[in-house]
This record gives C-alpha cells, sequence and structure tokens, in this order.
C-alpha cells in the first residue's frame, strides 16, 4: 500500500496556525512524539488523521496529502545526470530520501541548477553572437526565459498529459462513434451547425504561405489546398476546440505561469492541438492499438486517419495514471540541425536539452527519406536510450519550395525496447550503442570525431605535442 507523508506540510501548517507541536497534538487528539514523527516524515500519516486537520483547521486533506514526489524525483534525476556530478553522482535511494526528508532543499537545488543552465545557454548564445560578428560586433542583450521555453516548461510539468482535455475529447462525439472516413465531414457538419462557420479550401495562391484562417466577421474557416487529408481534419478539430473549449483553456492558461502575451497566445495553441490529437486519437483505443502494434506509427496514422508526426506526438501524452504507455520524448529537427519542436513525458536531459549531437541519427535520417532509422545512444552519464527517427514532408506551396522536409525523432529509456517493434532489428552491444552528447558546448567528450566547440565545461588540459582527433582534444 501506498504510505502518505506529510511532514513538510504538517510543519508550514503548525507555522502558519502559530502553535507548538504540543497544541497541535491536543487538538488532533494524538501524541506530540506522534506529531514530531509526523514532521520529519518519520511515520506515514492514517487517513483519521488527515480528517481530522480537515476538521480542525479547515485545510483540505488532499491538498496537505499531495504527492508531487513524481514529478520532482523525475526533475532531480535528470538535473544529476549533469556531467558535473561524474563520479558523485546520488543513487535513487538518495534522491528520494532528499525528497522525503528535505524538500525544500531539493526544490532549492533544482532552482540553482536550472538558474546554472540558464547561464551556461547565456554563455553559449554570447559565444555565438560574439562569433558571428567576427569578433568586432557587440553582442546582443540575453533574454530571460523565452516564451517558447515557458510553454515548454508549462508541459513538462504536467508530464505532457492533461486530463481535462482528455475528458473533453472523449464527451466531443457525444458518445457516437464516427468512422475515420467520415470525420472529415462530420467536423464541417458540426463547425457549420454548431457554430455557424463554413468552410472552404483555397488554393494555394489565394492563401500565400497560409494553411489556415478564421475569419469571424464573415463566419468562415478557410484551408489552403497544400493541406493534405489528415491536417485539414486536424486543422478543423483545432478550430472547434479553440472555440468550444475556450473556457477550459482559458482556465488551463491561468495556472500555466505565463504570463507574456505571445506566450500565453501560443500556449492555448499547443492546447488546442492535444484537445484535436485526443478528439482524433481516443486514448484507450490509441493506447490499445499502440501496444498491439508495438507502437508502429506507420500502421497508427493509417488507422486513425492522421499523420506520422501527430501519431508521434500523441503517444508522448499517454501517462494516465494507471492506465500509461510508453514514455517517449519527441524532437523534430531541421537539416541545419535546429530543434523546431519538443515534448516530453519523461525526465531526460536528452529530451529538454539535446538534439544537436551530430552523432544522433535523426540528422542523418534525411539521407533515407521515409524510413525509420533505429539507434541506440549513450550519454556521457553511461544512461542509454532507444531512439529511431524518420523524415516527415510539410506543405509544400510552390514548386520552387519543393524540399521543406524535417525529421522527426521519437525516444525512451533503453528498459522499455521490449515494447518497441522498431529496436527488433537491432541489438544493444559495446559496438551499435552510439556515445552522444546533448550539445558540444557542455558535452565532456573530449575524444568525440564530431566535436564542433571547444566545451565550456570539464575541459581537458591542453598538449601542444600532440594532435587528437579533432583541434579540440591534444
Amino acid at each position: 500500500m501506498h504510505k502518505t507523508f506529510i511532514g513538510p506540510h504538517l510543519r508550514r501548517l503548525r507555522q502558519e496556525q502559530g502553535k507548538t507541536q504540543a497544541e497541535i497534538a491536543r487538538a488532533l487528539g494524538i501524541s506530540t512524539s506522534y506529531v514530531n514523527l509526523l514532521e520529519n516524515n518519520e511515520r506515514s500519516v492514517s487517513v483519521p488523521v488527515l480528517l481530522k486537520l480537515f476538521e480542525v483547521f479547515g485545510v483540505d486533506w488532499r491538498d496537505i496529502a499531495e504527492d508531487d514526489d513524481p514529478t520532482l524525483l523525475a526533475d532531480l534525476r535528470a538535473a544529476v545526470q549533469d556531467p558535473l556530478f561524474e563520479g558523485e553522482r546520488p543513487d535513487l535511494a538518495q534522491l528520494r530520501a532528499a525528497l522525503v526528508h528535505a524538500p525544500g532543499l531539493a526544490a532549492c537545488f533544482l532552482r540553482l541548477h536550472k538558474a546554472w543552465q540558464s547561464a551556461t545557454e547565456q554563455m553559449i548564445s554570447v559565444a555565438g553572437t560574439v562569433g558571428s560578428a567576427g569578433g568586432g560586433g557587440e553582442a546582443a542583450p540575453v533574454l530571460a526565459e523565452s516564451a517558447e521555453s515557458a510553454v515548454h516548461a508549462f508541459f513538462r510539468r504536467n508530464r505532457n498529459h492533461f486530463r481535462a482535455l482528455e475528458s473533453a475529447a472523449a464527451s466531443f462525439w457525444d458518445g457516437a462513434r464516427v468512422p475515420t472516413d467520415e470525420i472529415y465531414t462530420r467536423v464541417k457538419e458540426r463547425l457549420q451547425g454548431k457554430l455557424g462557420l463554413t468552410v472552404r479550401v483555397l488554393p494555394v495562391e489565394a492563401m500565400p504561405n497560409t494553411l489556415r484562417t478564421h475569419d469571424e466577421g464573415l463566419r468562415e474557416v478557410c484551408l489552403s489546398e497544400a493541406l493534405d487529408h489528415p491536417n485539414r481534419v486536424f486543422q478543423l478539430v483545432h478550430v472547434a476546440g479553440l472555440i468550444e473549449q475556450s473556457r477550459l483553456l482559458d482556465s488551463l492558461l491561468e495556472g500555466s505561469g505565463i504570463t507574456e502575451p505571445w506566450g500565453l497566445s501560443r500556449c492555448r495553441v499547443e492546447l488546442a492541438n492535444y484537445f484535436a490529437a485526443a478528439v482524433l486519437m481516443p486514448y484507450g483505443a490509441f493506447l490499445d492499438e499502440a501496444r498491439a502494434s508495438k507502437y508502429d506509427f506507420d500502421h497508427l496514422a493509417t488507422r486513425f486517419g492522421v499523420s506520422f508526426e501527430q501519431a508521434c506526438h500523441r503517444a508522448t501524452t499517454l501517462q494516465r495514471e494507471g492506465a500509461q504507455g510508453v514514455p517517449f520524448f519527441f524532437l523534430r529537427v531541421d537539416k541545419a540541425g535546429n530543434v523546431t519542436k519538443r515534448f516530453n513525458s519523461t525526465g531526460f536531459p536528452l529530451a529538454e536539452h539535446g538534439g544537436a549531437c551530430p552523432r544522433l541519427d535523426v540528422h542523418t535520417s534525411f539521407r533515407t527519406p521515409g524510413r525509420i532509422v533505429p539507434q541506440f545512444v549513450e550519454m556521457p552519464d553511461a544512461s542509454r536510450f532507444f531512439v529511431f527517427s524518420r523524415t516527415v514532408d510539410r506543405p509544400t506551396f510552390t514548386r520552387h519550395r519543393q524540399d521543406v522536409r524535417l525529421a522527426v525523432a521519437m525516444g525512451c529509456a533503453i528498459e522499455h525496447v521490449g515494447e518497441i517493434g522498431y529496436a527488433e532489428s537491432v541489438t544493444p552491444t559495446a559496438e551499435t550503442v552510439v556515445p552522444i552528447g546533448i550539445n558540444c558546448r557542455v558535452c565532456p567528450r573530449s575524444n568525440c570525431d564530431q566535436r564542433a566547440h571547444q566545451a565550456l565545461i570539464l575541459s581537458q588540459p591542453f598538449d601542444e605535442r600532440r594532435r587528437g582527433a579533432t583541434r579540440y582534444e591534444a
């Protein structure tokens, strides 16, 4: 049975009430020593004591017993994978003990580590700016956390799963079961009958560089011919979600911690995308099919009438308590190596900050368009992952812009490979596991033959008498 510890919550409540342990004990009808044990997390709390807390002090026992350890534990595990802690890395038992006995200290550590990461990224930004200016330019001012990063952090805090959106999506069709090949027509009818919106598909030249518009004055939604069928369906459900679920979206945004207008709008779009994916790929049906097919995303895309990329997105959201799928991270990369989108239901540092390592095969998948490229990788801390990549095509507006491919990568911890069919063609051995890093600036692998920059941290002394694999290694 799950034991509930409330030490820090109880101590904070007592201090807010200005009471001693003895006074709390008398109010709850327990001994002072038991209160002391509870506050130090040396005893778990019983249900009667929780209910008494609610009765005597007017606090919701569910709030005081709220267990946010899974998210904090994942964050701690990710933070201590930093190369800075090489050789001194605390194990899982120590991390759990820190959360139980000193949650405030753990939170301060995470805040400090995040600030250190931000400072490192700022140094990278400044170095890149100065380098591009040839040494004579003035470095651009370094900004605080970007709105895009704030949106990603909000999704990360929720483990990329929103129960309220799942519930709203489950009732979208009012209990009816709509065949996949009829969804487009049914959504158009719904927009017209329920929201008074007419759907029009217009030529590319009528909507230059635009895939969808919603004109509230004309009461119409216009889609570009550049969109294929799955993306036309997705865009219409997205619009329905923006309008019909506006109050729910407002509520979620209020709890996001995002204040910048651009970030709020960006987050609303991502939440509406989540809703659309949940409507088109119902949670239970999608999870069952994913497990049965061993996460064959081409099959899933065909079965649910969506794109390969949309099916990959949906897989990262399968984190419902008691019905969890493989915890994936998702990266989308362009030909220049920029990560243009990331989703994450894990605490892995590769998912949070990685994607720029040239040894990650997501970059080489452009050589074999449309084919799955499987790969086992190992981070500098010796943690291993299975990653598979494939290119996806973007809408084409003109014949002069035909090569608009991107590459997507899905990854998970190596212990989940038995659930994924793409892993059956490769075996993790010393020869097949590829050592990678987050990016060259912070990667400690001084002997990597793909190193493009001198590492900002953990640099080895330079020996001018030796020439290594790269000019950064002596």
